[in-house]
């Protein structure tokens, strides 16, 4: 309740009002797995809150990630996932299995530092998962060559 009452505060404090269709998103975001599509999180609202429309979902969302609650994120060729930006972390995802491990940014700082170094250019890799295999995934391929 905590997370969620501080989230609202952080909307309420940017000009929004705090609607039930917001307070609905806020509580699915919260609940659950922490990635979800907006698809996943329009359904959710709306098994509680039939008069909720999807395309509220949609605007609700882009507010949320104006307001830096949310961030979205591409894992491959799939649809936009949503998670919640108290823990900003990476994301790398199995081309195999799916599976996909959070991994803090830290993780790459040196070479975003090398990079931005070398090239003057700054990484943002918060929107894309970076693909691979994961270890169990790599040890059966290893297996199978």
């Amino acid at each position: 309740m905590d997370r969620e009452l501080a989230i609202l505060e952080r909307l309420r404090a940017g000009g929004s009002r705090i609607t039930v269709a917001r307070r609905a998103l806020v509580e699915a975001l919260l609940v659950g797995e922490t990635h979800k599509t907006a698809d996943d999180l329009a359904e959710q609202v709306h098994a509680a809150h039939p008069s909720v429309h999807r395309s509220t979902i949609y605007r609700i969302l882009d507010a949320l990630e104006q307001a830096g609650v949310v961030e979205h994120v591409h894992f491959g060729h799939g649809r936009a996932v949503y998670h919640l930006l108290e823990d900003r972390h990476l994301h790398l995802v199995c081309d195999d299995c799916g599976v996909v491990v959070e991994m803090p940014e830290a993780a790459i700082s040196e070479l975003a530092a090398r990079v931005e170094g070398d090239h003057g250019f700054v990484i943002d890799s918060r929107h894309f998962a970076l693909p691979g295999r994961c270890r169990a995934c790599a040890a059966v391929h290893q297996s199978s060559t």
